[in-house]
């Protein structure tokens, strides 16, 4: 099985900030496994299709479907936000904050969304703007927003002390 994080920075560090299942269908797979296939999948940048889902279950693999279903539950709830900004507060002393970059990502979105616009050159529906700090890691990313935009607009993080 490949791993982004191992499985006990997984455990204490993730899965704590996520909610589990009161009632209904329990999966087959680890909890520990559907948040490394996201992770995976986050870090790489993989179509939710090719996710090598028999490579990064042990035993019983999901479908693709299964552990985007899944992504889709936390990021609707905020788990998954809280989770990251949990992380955030929890390291900051790590974090390089000497100088910090913003950066737009004009990811297509072939099947339109929430809210994107047209760029020209790319000849479809973009959207997204990243805030990093000095070492690239992610600190804070805009809600999509329409149009070509090129100030950091209601960030999903914010300064907290």
């Amino acid at each position: 099985m490949y791993e982004v994080l191992s499985k006990d920075i997984i455990e204490t560090e993730i899965i704590p900030h996520l909610p589990l299942a009161k009632r209904g269908f329990k999966t087959k797979s680890y909890l520990i496994e559907i948040v490394n296939s996201i992770l995976y999948k986050l870090k790489t940048g993989v179509q939710w299709t090719y996710l090598p889902v028999e490579y990064l279950f042990t035993g019983h693999a999901l479908n693709y479907k299964t552990v985007f279903n899944r992504y889709r539950q936390w990021c609707k709830s905020e788990s998954w936000e809280h989770c990251w900004v949990m992380i955030l507060e929890k390291y900051r002393d790590k974090l390089d904050l000497s100088s910090s970059d913003i950066d737009g990502s004009h990811t297509r979105a072939m099947k339109g969304g929430e809210e994107v616009g047209y760029q020209k050159r790319k000849r479809s529906n973009t959207t997204a703007i990243y805030l990093t700090d000095r070492q690239g890691l992610p600190l804070a990313m805009s809600q999509p927003v329409a149009g070509n935009h090129n100030d950091l607009y209601k960030p999903s993080v914010q300064n907290r002390k």
